[in-house]
């Protein structure tokens, strides 16, 4: 198709995304050369004129001749390659979850309530029982024994959840999901080591020997088992040029996400209020006869907009300005909604940051509550003169 759309004198090329099957094609048209615009079908359809026995390619052909069609935003090449294995990394955790309750599914089955007693089967105490028991050994005693200090509950509390009723069956199923999940737990790793060559391969935006990453002001709490098994927070700061991580909130986790989906540029979007509205964190207005009906925020599939609101709604406790400006919004207009507004003011710092190379330095939640007073203060007086 290249090879005949060059014999025809196409330069440009317009086309809309189905399902997955438009990536090659886009890649390959590309890499020869065509300017590849990809289409939103929303905006196609809602212009007038259209007949109806005009099909959708010849639709598209007929706007994109007059200029009327506007490319959605891909990210480059390489940011591209970088979003493919951290979305792949994603679903293999998500496959993991699932063996994870088949494993407590097969304890319930054997009355074994470690679940009660451990937040997590999957932590040092919970794997260590598991595996014990998969190995053959049904001394409680023993069992209980495998106890990490860092544990709230006692040996003996952990003894009584380990009364069961041991069943081959069951303790076939629960040794094949721990196997199942081991896998899982390998190649994750794989991931982490590809994710970091690919970290490496892309251009860098500071030199840490001239700008070393600042220390990270926040608290250091023990790691997460999802975690990457890299130091990303170092590769993120090689990347963008700037620490995105000294965002309240925000963790390397959530940061790569972000620049995953969008890439360390932001000159594809003029203002950071365009920013926010690709990301779907602006209001989406209907708007019929010039009033507007309904004020919403459009429905997205976008993974850097379910980060930036997870990350917001992590600052409920937070003793910082956004998490104080979450808890004002959350009072006024509800949980969703200040979500929502937080993880609107966390887009705006990324893009300024990114644009500006602006360093983020948190006022703290005093500061805010101080301008919220002299914003009180200025309404009541304009109350009160008229």
């Amino acid at each position: 198709i290249a090879s005949w759309l060059k014999q025809c004198g196409v330069t440009s090329v317009a086309m809309e995304s189905t399902g997955i099957y438009w990536v090659p094609l886009h890649e390959i048209l590309e890499a020869a050369g065509f300017e590849v615009k990809l289409i939103n079908a929303r905006e196609a359809k809602n212009l007038p004129g259209r007949k109806s026995d005009i099909l959708d390619c010849q639709w598209i052909q007929q706007l994109h001749s007059y200029g009327l069609l506007k490319a959605s935003f891909r990210p480059p090449k390489d940011i591209v390659a970088l979003r493919s294995l951290v979305r792949h990394r994603d679903r293999l955790i998500v496959a993991r979850a699932v063996h994870i309750q088949h494993m407590q599914k097969a304890l319930h089955l054997m009355n074994l309530q470690i679940d009660n007693v451990l937040s997590d089967i999957t932590g040092v105490t919970g794997m260590r029982i598991l595996r014990a028991l998969v190995a053959g050994e049904r001394d409680l005693n023993v069992l209980a024994s495998y106890r990490d200090p860092s544990c709230k509950n006692t040996v003996a509390v952990i003894r009584q959840s380990l009364e069961g009723n041991y069943q081959e069956e069951h303790l076939f199923q629960l040794r094949q999901s721990l196997e199942l999940y081991d896998y899982h737990t390998v190649k994750i790793q794989e991931c982490d080591r590809e994710i970091e060559k690919m970290y490496q391969q892309l251009p860098s935006g500071v030199d840490p020997q001239i700008k070393p990453i600042p220390p990270s002001k926040k608290q250091q709490k023990k790691s997460r088992k999802n975690a990457p098994t890299f130091d990303l927070r170092s590769c993120l700061y090689e990347m963008s040029g700037v620490d995105l991580t000294a965002i309240d909130g925000c963790n390397a986790a959530t940061i790569q996400v972000v620049l995953s989906e969008t890439g360390v540029s932001m000159r594809p979007w003029k203002t950071c209020g365009h920013f926010a509205s690709w990301l779907g964190l602006s209001p989406h207005n209907d708007v019929s006869g010039g009033k507007v009906l309904k004020s919403r925020t459009k429905k997205t599939k976008n993974r850097a907009n379910t980060a930036l609101r997870l990350a917001a709604q992590g600052l409920t406790h937070s003793n910082s300005w956004l998490g104080a400006y979450y808890r004002r919004q959350r009072a006024r207009l509800g949980a969703p909604k200040a979500i929502i507004a937080t993880a609107h003011k966390i887009a705006r710092i990324i893009y300024h940051m990114l644009k500006y190379r602006m360093e983020f330095v948190d006022m703290g939640a005093d500061h805010f509550e101080a301008q919220h007073q002299r914003r009180l203060i200025i309404s009541l007086r304009k109350k009160a003169a008229s």
